[in-house]
């Protein structure tokens, strides 16, 4: 009996131990469990170090490599290397044309270049047949096309806040590549009509180490792989865009396929007229104002022929600085210095009239007209006072043509000299008449030049508006 009571509280002592170590052991995982959900909260985002262990994108990594079988083959060789060229296609996205110079000759340009070919090394099975979507840590890993721009200044490929690179392969080994990148490229622009000039740009694509019997570059869609955005320049207006395609060769490595660009700008007009021909009209228009200045008035028509003159330095000077040094004429080059030339004309106009108006004051003290107290260089120098009729001229003693009679004739008959028929000769005037009457009415040459400068400043531009509009 004692045996057996002896057994029963062993049993029974085992049972509640059970009992007792299963509820304290549930506690102490409900516990840790309880702390550790509320550590995501109290810790700032820390979670528990098991669930750390079976959150791994290290492991989604390998799983994607052994997927893609990335270390099964060399991808420092191209697809199917040794047989046909491997078709490349080539879809491009313009989002923006960020600048434009003509110092330097060349123009900035944002895009979305993507890239499509089959590489059926990276097949892989799948029951819904979708797609994967890599970032670039895996495209370091594999061979993408070595597509560079041609005549490119500077490029690079975004990277904030990862670097722009996607890499999208399909179960049947087809992939889509595509990177964004902001590239500089070199533009041969034409100045010769600037500023109604039009540029051809072009923007070029090759692969550097495949020629055309590894690669073969071609547009994805034709023309429709070339797309755009709304694009707004500050000086230029965008015609068109237009893809093309052709060969370029290097006699050390043969021919390549090369893409083309094509974009035509047109320079808006209205920024150089408001800064450039409105001001150079006006600069030519207000020299015009001497014309009907009284010539005696020296200080008034020299300082504003001065004046006008520099202000068409100063406007020639600041369009020179904006623009290349090239060595052919441009077409505003035209109109500034036609224009420098008129208002130039303007000021030795007046050289002229103040020239002939002296040697018409000087002729008249030498004939005795003037009196000997007068001062011509006096008068002259006058603001615009004296006058001709306020001087005390002396006029000769008019001359009576006489006639000498026959002593034979009566004098109620006088000869008529007077030629009975044919026709009238009359001597025409030599150079130096016409001079001496341009130098005693030395007004008449303000007179034509208010018509005369107006009509061929108007024909002027008449021309040079429908030559290059």
């Amino acid at each position: 009996m004692r045996v057996g009571a002896l057994a029963f509280l062993a049993l029974a002592a085992s049972l509640v131990a059970k009992v007792t170590g299963g509820r304290i052991s549930g506690r102490r995982k409900h516990k840790e469990v309880f702390l550790g959900e509320n550590s995501k909260f109290k810790f700032g985002g820390r979670i528990d170090y098991k669930l750390k262990r079976q959150d791994s994108t290290k492991t989604l990594l390998i799983k994607s490599e052994q997927l893609l079988r990335i270390e099964e083959h060399d991808f420092a060789m191209r697809p199917g290397f040794g047989g046909a060229a491997i078709p490349v296609g080539i879809d491009v996205q313009v989002e923006s044309i960020d600048s434009i110079s003509e110092v330097n000759m060349d123009f900035t340009m944002t895009l979305y270049l993507r890239h499509y070919w089959k590489d059926e090394r990276l097949s892989f099975p799948s029951r819904n047949n979708q797609s994967r979507t890599f970032d670039s840590r895996l495209v370091k890993k594999m061979w993408v096309p070595d597509v560079f721009f041609v005549h490119s200044k500077r490029s690079f490929i975004h990277d904030t806040t990862m670097e722009n690179i996607m890499l999208r392969v399909y179960p049947d080994g087809n992939i889509l590549y595509s990177v964004r990148v902001t590239v500089t490229a070199l533009c041969s622009m034409d100045f010769s009509s600037f500023p109604l000039d039009t540029q051809n740009c072009s923007l070029e694509l090759e692969s550097y180490a495949y020629n055309e019997n590894d690669l073969m570059l071609y547009w994805k869609n034709g023309n429709d792989s070339l797309r755009t955005d709304e694009i707004v320049l500050s000086q230029f207006f965008i015609e068109h865009f237009q893809a093309s395609s052709g060969l370029a060769f290097y006699s050390s490595t043969g021919w390549y396929n090369r893409l083309f660009i094509n974009f035509i700008l047109r320079r808006h007009i209205f920024f150089f007229m408001l800064q450039t021909y409105f001001p150079t009209m006006l600069m030519v228009v207000l020299s015009w104002v001497s014309f009907w200045i009284d010539r005696r008035a020296v200080p008034a028509r020299v300082s504003l022929g001065i004046t006008t003159v520099l202000t068409m330095s100063t406007i020639i000077t600041g369009v020179s600085s904006s623009m290349p040094q090239v060595s052919y004429v441009k077409a505003v080059d035209i109109y500034l210095w036609t224009s420098f030339l008129f208002v130039f004309l303007s000021v030795i106009e007046y050289a002229a009239v103040n020239y002939c108006t002296t040697l018409e004051e000087m002729r008249k003290m030498k004939r005795g007209k003037i009196p000997s107290t007068f001062n011509a260089s006096q008068a002259m120098a006058f603001d615009g006072c004296f006058h001709d009729n306020d001087m005390e001229l002396t006029p000769f003693p008019r001359m009576t043509p006489t006639l000498t009679s026959d002593p034979l004739t009566t004098p109620t008959q006088t000869p008529d000299i007077r030629p009975t028929g044919g026709t009238r000769l009359r001597r025409q005037r030599s150079v130096r008449e016409h001079v001496d009457l341009l130098v005693s009415n030395s007004y008449m040459i303000d007179s034509y030049s208010r018509l005369a400068f107006p009509l061929s400043y108007l024909l002027f531009n008449t021309i040079y508006w429908c030559l290059y509009s």
